[in-house]
């Protein structure tokens, strides 16, 4: 039908889907670095449509081995970005307001989230921010895994820092811009810290449930409940070692959909497959735990209808299926943007 947006209902299913975290621009970069163009148009789009995604934020990463020198991949990764975004144009459309996401969708395009998975490259300069701001980017994380003049990532012994002041200045300045502010990465102390010096909603975009998979990436119960009392989402991930620690699969991933459901409600969990199939080399090798970056039966974007079909034989209802697939992570869109 003219006009319609296509993430609603069609034939009594859902047809798209939002994932709220991807590496793709990753992938851009060192295809471009190589020599190539069009490399979302070549490598992604195929598995994204099979998916039937129509929306998702773009992390710039500061990937290994790159992260002692963060300002020179940041400035690498946003070059390659900015051409890119031209390349694929007729494909998908960067969101600047919220508004933009339906009229992108309706011309049959993606909507595309620029966001940053960590600012140790802006080396502590708050007022970098805004710059970022400027190039689109509307979805920021304070820190990767690692310390910085900011914040306190996951991958620190020290956990008794979180924000610095720097930090602090920092998530004032994204929400007094508009930028949806994400936790994922951060270590406890950065989160309640987050938590105490900000007042809109804020994200966990791929992260799971400490209490089903006891790995430092995810998230404790009154964690969950913080995001959910902030009225915020949580993205679950589908990288295996967030999942379980012996035996990952699809149905143990659901089951972190089915306790953050039971905890706070459905209107607080979304997606962040986080998926790396298209990460290689020297990336891939220093991010993996066990043998492989893919849990069964969702190993890249095309398999997320697969795993919604999951969900509706676990009992989830058309109502349910539509907060989760896009419906909970836009209303937080929504109220930044």
């Amino acid at each position: 039908m003219d006009g319609e947006d296509p993430s609603t209902c069609a034939a009594g299913g859902i047809v798209m889907y939002f994932d709220a975290h991807s590496d793709i621009l990753t992938h851009v970069t060192i295809k471009r670095l190589e020599g190539e163009k069009d490399v979302f148009r070549k490598y992604h789009l195929e598995r994204l449509k099979k998916g039937n995604v129509s929306g998702m934020i773009l992390a710039v990463w500061i990937d290994p081995p790159y992260t002692n020198e963060p300002t020179y991949r940041m400035l690498q990764v946003l070059g390659a970005m900015s051409e890119e975004i031209e390349n694929m144009k007729d494909l998908a459309e960067v969101v600047y307001e919220y508004k933009d996401m339906s009229r992108i969708r309706s011309q049959g395009k993606i909507a595309v989230i620029l966001g940053m998975e960590g600012m140790s490259g802006l080396c502590g300069n708050v007022s970098l921010i805004s710059m970022l701001y400027r190039l689109g980017i509307r979805h920021g994380m304070l820190t990767w895994n690692e310390e910085n003049e900011f914040a306190t990532g996951v991958g620190s012994p020290n956990k008794d820092r979180g924000l610095t002041p720097l930090g602090i200045q920092a998530v004032r300045k994204m929400e007094e811009l508009g930028m949806i502010i994400d936790v994922s990465h951060a270590n406890e102390k950065t989160f309640w810290d987050i938590y105490e010096n900000t007042n809109k909603p804020f994200i966990a975009s791929h992260s799971n449930v400490y209490n089903l998979c006891k790995v430092a990436r995810n998230l404790k119960d009154d964690q969950i409940k913080a995001i959910a009392e902030r009225g915020g989402v949580i993205g679950v991930n589908a990288w295996p070692a967030f999942i379980d620690e012996v035996n990952p699969s699809v149905e143990k991933l659901a089951r972190h959909i089915d306790y953050i459901a039971e905890l706070v409600g459905i209107d607080y969990v979304s997606f962040g497959f986080d998926f790396c199939d298209f990460l290689a080399g020297t990336t891939a090798a220093a991010l993996l735990d066990g043998e492989t970056s893919a849990t069964k039966g969702l190993e890249d974007a095309s398999k997320i209808p697969d795993f919604v079909e999951l969900l509706v034989k676990r009992g989830y209802s058309d109502e349910d299926i539509q907060k989760i697939a896009y419906g909970n992570i836009e209303r937080v869109i929504k109220e930044i943007l």
